[in-house]
């Protein structure tokens, strides 16, 4: 017997098992797929190469304004796509290497758990048994498709097919405005394609603070693309053209349009289809596993990280809550990791970052709250960047404790670790405007909110 399992070796579950082996811990990592999970063979990682080419083909665009004559360009999408599979497959070398961490078994197998302490891992046909003291289940998540007629037609794709695509659509029809759909729409804006996100909620993120996220997608407006908010698609209906018809409802009244391409970028769902949890008796609905603050599920030693949880469908949540398990079982007098506390990015253009709660969290809780503001066109690296689109938004109580954060512009996924830190600390207003921040710098932005 091994001492511990880790079913899945995406982000949660091979940063889990090497930090484990480092404390002396002999574990045992299955993987149907992919070593790296989703987020690098078919989301974070690959997207974030595509906003750099993305990023690299506005400012060539942009070039004269800073008096550089580009009068001569070509943007071949197949050519980002092959940098994007270079980047993925360099970064899943060094999880191969990861793996062979002394302490780290990997297996290569679909897993299903047998018993509270024995996993079957079945590969081309034959079945081995492996038990271990405890089990992390990591096995992430699914995309989610709207339950309508034409949801797996012939031009719709998810963002796993979407990224492998190496021809622009003329007009590309976005089904859901939430992270994954905004990040495709303004990548393929970028691109040249014809743009159009159709979302269900009155509002495009409707996760995140909503002032934020109408300043977002006012942003995005300017750069061409539409947006039909409060809508539900009830169809996709294919053309002779090669085309399809998007159905959708807005305002009580029946529209269409039409794309060559649409993205069905609903969500993703808990992956829990062959675990066998039920037999097991594990507690789970569609939204995912059930947990306790420790990722514990209600059969004791088995424990679930990630998106197959549902408590905050990021990488970086997955590796942290990871952490966490390892601390409550192998080191319980640890500080606990705050897993609650955890930034999220939006790698639009502009990007939108955000931590701690938002305006609508702290209404809607009735906490009293002082919203303090600065705009980045009062910043002199951000008119010298030629970015001084965005604000900071930072929330304090009534004695200047932080409670949460929001950036939308040029580096803000960077910006928003400054609040973070600040926040784990339990740091207040007054220490962040008191604190030294280089001239010029993007980190301005973030100390001139908070002054007096």
């Amino acid at each position: 017997m091994t001492d511990l399992i880790i079913i899945g070796a995406g982000p949660g579950g091979y940063e889990t098992a090497v930090k484990a082996a480092k404390m002396g811990k002999q574990v045992v990592v299955i993987e149907q797929s992919h070593l790296g999970g989703t987020c690098l063979n078919e989301g974070c990682i690959p997207t974030k190469c595509l906003c750099k080419s993305a990023e690299v083909l506005e400012e060539v665009r942009e070039a004269t304004a800073f008096g550089v004559d580009v009068s001569n360009y070509n943007f071949d999408l197949s050519k980002a796509i092959e940098r994007k599979n270079n980047v993925v497959a360099q970064l899943i070398s060094g999880i191969e290497l990861l793996m062979k961490t002394p302490g780290v078994t990997l297996m290569q197998g679909k897993a299903q758990l047998k018993d509270s302490h024995t996993v079957v891992v079945e590969n081309n046909g034959e079945q081995t048994d492996v038990s271990a003291e405890n089990i992390i289940i990591a096995t992430g998540s699914v995309s989610k498709f709207l339950p309508i007629e034409g949801n797996h037609s012939r031009d719709v794709v998810t963002s796993t097919e979407l990224l492998q695509r190496t021809s622009l659509p003329r007009h590309l029809c976005v089904i859901g405005g939430g992270v994954i759909g905004l990040e495709f729409a303004s990548i393929f804006r970028s691109f040249g394609s014809e743009v159009t996100v159709v979302e269900f909620c009155k509002e495009i993120l409707p996760n995140l603070d909503s002032d934020a996220a109408k300043r977002l997608r006012l942003s995005l407006k300017k750069k061409g693309i539409t947006f039909h908010t409060g809508a539900a698609v009830t169809a996709i209906v294919e053309k002779d053209d090669d085309t399809s018809d998007v159905v959708f409802t807005e305002k009580g009244k029946e529209n269409t349009l039409n794309a060559d391409l649409v993205l069905m970028a609903v969500g993703r769902a808990a992956n829990v289809g062959s675990l066998n949890l039920a037999d097991v008796g594990i507690d789970f609905s569609p939204r995912g596993i059930a947990v306790d603050d420790c990722f514990m599920t209600n059969v004791p030693g088995i424990y679930a990280i990630g998106d197959v949880n549902g408590i905050c469908p990021l990488a970086h949540a997955a590796t942290y809550q990871g952490y966490r398990v390892l601390q409550h079982l192998y080191e319980p007098e640890a500080e606990p990791i705050n897993t609650k506390l955890v930034p999220s990015a939006v790698f639009t253009v502009p990007e939108l970052a955000c931590v701690g709660e938002s305006e609508d969290s702290l209404k809607a809780q009735e906490t009293p709250y002082e919203a303090m503001k600065y705009f980045y066109r009062a910043n002199g690296k951000s008119l010298a960047q030629g970015s001084d689109e965005g604000f900071v938004k930072i929330l304090a109580d009534a004695q200047g404790k932080v409670l949460g954060c929001q950036i939308l512009g040029l580096h803000a996924s960077d910006l928003i670790h400054e609040v973070t830190l600040l926040m784990s600390l339990g740091g207040t207003t007054e220490q962040l405007a008191n604190t030294i921040h280089a001239h010029p710098t993007l980190s301005e932005v973030v100390m001139k909110a908070v002054e007096k």
